[in-house]
């Protein structure tokens, strides 16, 4: 997905830092084990806080393994994995095939069509599989290019002379981000029990934080070279209080995934999760305010033909 999901280190114990390491660790190998390379090229921060929230409210019986990686062949490192390693590492993929598909689409992009072919007998199974995950994934992807499209349509940057009331500038941008919310919220439902709606509802409002916190992290790179951007509108029409408008956008949003995930019944790993939830999400917020540039996505392997960043730097 989006990489924001993430621990925010300097505020964790070392011991915790310890354990979200096994946990992506785990991932890591799970995707290698179901789709080899090419899997690993996809793993994601996001996946992993999907498999601690899901091993957090479940505690599922887990495996443990030390092994070395390709990427890391001088470190031992502690693999942890359970049935929602394997659950994350469907959803890594199928995230992956539809976002590279619609990609391929709408946008003619030669690597998002390759990589597309690559993963295709993966997603189909995948689909055949999770069906309320994959609908709810590629509906609401569809439904966030449609929005692209008609912004390109109508007026193809947000520079026209009448006036949006601020009231529905903000309910236009709840509603987009709310297409991001509906799928991550499906992802995060393991199967129907006491505990669906709770994690519907933490994925539901986390995956529209990430989705408006992409779109502040691209807003000066999207108004630069023409892109559609949720908030460049909001921004032409309150520039002296867009920072705090937004700010207070992702303030609410932020309190209520945070206010469901408290219902749910996690003991386990309980610190991690928070440390994410009520600080690692805000990291990049907090590096933009303070003027660092986007960091630039770097490969995890050596000159891979996508150049899809993995993360493995958490090790360095």
């Amino acid at each position: 997905m989006f990489g924001y999901v993430t621990v925010n280190r300097p505020e964790l114990k070392v011991k915790d830092l310890e354990l979200y390491r096994s946990y992506y660790c785990g991932l890591c190998a799970e995707l290698h084990r179901r789709y080899g390379r090419k899997g690993q090229l996809l793993l994601s921060y996001d996946c992993t806080f999907l498999t601690l929230l899901l091993t957090g409210t479940y505690e599922p019986e887990e495996s443990e393994a030390m092994h070395r990686c390709i990427v890391h062949p001088a470190i031992v490192h502690r693999e942890i994995s359970n049935r929602f390693t394997e659950y994350a590492a469907d959803m890594n993929v199928l995230l992956a095939f539809l976002k590279a598909e619609d990609d391929w689409r709408d946008e003619h992009r030669k690597s998002a069509k390759l990589l597309a072919i690559m993963l295709r007998k993966d997603y189909l199974k995948i689909r055949e599989k999770y069906p309320r995950q994959e609908k709810a994934v590629r509906e609401n992807i569809r439904a966030l290019h449609r929005e692209e499209k008609r912004w390109k349509q109508s007026a193809g940057s947000p520079s026209g002379t009448e006036k949006t009331p601020i009231a529905d500038l903000l309910g236009k941008i709840d509603r987009i981000a709310g297409y991001t919310g509906k799928f991550l919220g499906e992802l995060c439902v393991f199967g129907e029990d006491l505990w669906e709606e709770d994690l519907r509802q933490t994925g539901f409002y986390l995956g529209k934080f990430i989705y408006l916190m992409d779109a502040y992290d691209d807003l000066e790179e999207d108004r630069k070279n023409g892109n559609y951007n949720v908030l460049l509108e909001l921004q032409k029409e309150i520039p002296e209080s867009f920072e705090d408008y937004v700010k207070e956008i992702l303030l609410d949003t932020a309190a209520c995934c945070c206010r469901v995930f408290e219902r749910l019944p996690i003991v386990k790993d309980v610190e991690l999760i928070r440390n994410i939830l009520y600080s690692g999400i805000w990291v990049r917020f907090n590096q933009i305010r303070s003027g660092e540039t986007k960091e630039k996505k770097r490969p995890a392997f050596c000159d891979t033909l996508f150049k899809i960043r993995t993360g493995h730097e958490i090790y360095v």
